[in-house]
């Protein structure tokens, strides 16, 4: 079995088991980077200064709800530091809170309603706005949200970092992004499935782009 390396951004306490079905499946090593020493990464380091990390060392790269915790100007740096880390085959994986199915919610009145049960207890759409309040109050100011993304932004900005292909889903019920952009080239359809290979479900894509 060939193993492959995946490097797992702004992991908090998360581990490979919780990323998405696509790295399950056994053949992959994760290197986890967080900017916060608690969480006992493999390296510290910041989304925007992954210089720890050699460049092109990496198959994939794992990016779950943590875009959403830089300011704007840096949202290109830290994706180009992505890339970067990126072998010529290398895949990235971006997921992240939706602002457009959040902003329907605030439009009708529910900002502090709970939009969903999590793990860390009723989320509403100002901890998806603005970063979860409960962890905030507890001092770890790094949840606090800096900008955010619909899908069209979302991918325009991976496009603008030089991925040659993307493809990317909306999720109105689970009001996340998912998006996956390739170094190389690839066909519509491998794209589509690299997408649907995140689920292990079939579920169609919201967007393709060339």
């Amino acid at each position: 079995m060939t193993i492959k390396k995946l490097l797992h951004v702004g992991c908090g306490p998360k581990r490979i088991d919780r990323t998405s079905h696509y790295f399950r499946s056994g053949d992959w090593q994760e290197t986890r980077l967080d900017i916060d020493p608690a969480m006992q990464p493999d390296v510290i380091g910041s989304l925007t200064d992954m210089s720890a990390v050699a460049s092109g060392s990496m198959q994939a790269v794992f990016s779950s709800n943590n875009i959403e915790h830089l300011y704007p100007h840096e949202v290109p740096i830290a994706v180009a530091e992505m890339r970067r880390v990126l072998d010529a085959e290398g895949v990235l994986i971006v997921t992240c809170p939706d602002i457009q199915s959040i902003a329907r919610l605030v439009a009708d009145d529910k900002l502090l309603e709970p939009a969903y049960q999590s793990p860390a207890g009723p989320i509403a759409p100002l901890d998806m706005l603005y970063g979860h309040r409960p962890a905030m109050a507890r001092g770890n100011l790094f949840m606090a949200h800096r900008c955010g993304f619909t899908l069209k932004v979302l991918l325009g900005v991976l496009h603008q970092a030089g991925f040659k292909r993307l493809a990317g889903l909306a999720r109105p019920e689970y009001f996340d992004l998912w998006a996956v952009a390739t170094v190389d080239e690839c066909s519509d359809a491998a794209m589509r499935s690299l997408l649907l290979a995140q689920f292990g479900v079939a579920t169609e894509p919201g967007a393709v782009e060339n």
